[in-house]
């Protein structure tokens, strides 16, 4: 039989693959972001190089496939197709939240899959704050030893336990409950946000509690709210469908939270990336890797050709912005100047950030 966290993934799955789930009124704010165009590269294109070591772990380019999914028997499917995809193209992987697995130990496969068909390259697991806390350490091992695991996210979702009506409101005790797992575990522990951005205030709290990286998971992307609505209105539940609407877009944009996040830990930038100059602007500002989601729902769904096309499209995008940039490796496109403007350039001057402590060679952003 299966359980309720079980059906309510691959009701999320279904929505995410068929719905308008994305941001309406804010994006990401790349369109804020300006790479600086070398008519010189003085490079050769097939000869960049785009590996980066993460948290130990050698990738052949800076991106992983964000979280999607599994907890459900039609999910190990999508799992194995999404998995195979990473492993032949040499990016991470990240599985959907383990929380369904603790309910029912019966759906380990449709997360075990991942590693299977991803013998050698970056996997992290994933877990809610909430779940850590009910659960503790022990649980969290065994969700680590699962798949393996090269990391552990540890997501923040209270935008969507608020809004959900089954939603876990108490965010009491996470921080410490977080500063206890990141010291008595060897394995890497990064905190994804879902959707609504990290702040500074909450980068300073993650470093100090002693997490290894951020993931910023801005606006701009998927909004669980969004998806939130369309469960409410299918059940009837008017209140939440409401709240929904109204928290559609809240929180920090993507690239202001990558800057709000630069505390002297890696940053993985997700929220809104959807090409591979997308990946190459949150590099220049400051993220060490990105990662998406919903470009890889529907792909993964039809198996995992889809997938690698839709990849190596971007990841080729992404070879042609770092040429165009004059960047030979990844080090060369950190240290790449850009130009922010409009929106962007107005919130982190109202959030009081001094644009020139991240010029480079004179250009501010």
């Amino acid at each position: 039989m299966i359980g309720t966290t079980s059906k309510r993934k691959i009701e999320h799955l279904k929505l995410c693959a068929e719905s308008p789930v994305e941001s309406r009124k804010v994006s990401a704010g790349f369109e804020d972001v300006t790479l600086i165009h070398r008519a010189l590269p003085e490079l050769d294109m097939d000869k960049l190089n785009t590996s980066i070591d993460l948290l130990g772990k050698r990738l052949q380019a800076p991106f992983l496939i964000a979280s999607i999914t599994g907890g459900h028997p039609d999910t190990i499917s999508v799992n194995a197709a999404l998995a195979t995809a990473a492993e032949e193209l040499g990016v991470g992987i990240g599985v959907g939240s383990q929380r369904a697995v603790i309910d029912d130990p019966a759906q380990e496969e449709s997360f075990r899959i991942v590693r299977e068909k991803a013998p050698s390259t970056f996997i992290y697991g994933n877990v809610g704050a909430a779940q850590i806390r009910e659960y503790g350490v022990e649980v969290v091992e065994k969700l680590i030893e699962m798949i393996d695991a090269d990391a552990l996210a540890i997501h923040l979702n209270f935008l969507q336990e608020a809004i959900q009506p089954e939603g876990d409101r108490d965010a009491t005790g996470c921080l410490d409950m977080i500063t206890e797992i990141c010291s008595v575990l060897d394995t890497p522990i990064i905190i994804k946000e879902t959707g609504a951005g990290i702040s500074r205030e909450d980068a300073l709290l993650l470093k100090k509690a002693g997490v290894s990286a951020i993931d910023v998971g801005g606006v701009g992307g998927t909004s669980w709210a969004g998806v939130e609505v369309y469960r409410a209105r299918k059940s009837g539940d008017s209140v939440s469908e409401h709240l929904g609407e109204l928290f559609w877009d809240f929180g920090i944009p993507t690239v202001s939270s990558i800057i709000e996040s630069r505390v002297s830990l890696p940053i993985i930038a997700t929220g809104g990336i959807r090409t591979g100059v997308d990946i190459a602007k949150s590099i220049a500002l400051g993220a060490s890797a990105a990662s998406a989601a919903l470009p890889f729902v529907s792909p993964a769904l039809e198996g995992k050709d889809s997938v690698v096309r839709v990849l190596s499209r971007m990841l080729d995008e992404f070879r042609i912005a770092m040429f165009l940039c004059g960047c030979a490796n990844i080090q060369d496109l950190r240290n790449a100047p850009v130009v922010v403007t409009g929106w962007t350039l107005e919130y982190l001057g109202q959030r009081g950030f001094n644009v020139k402590d991240y010029a480079v060679a004179g250009d501010v952003f």
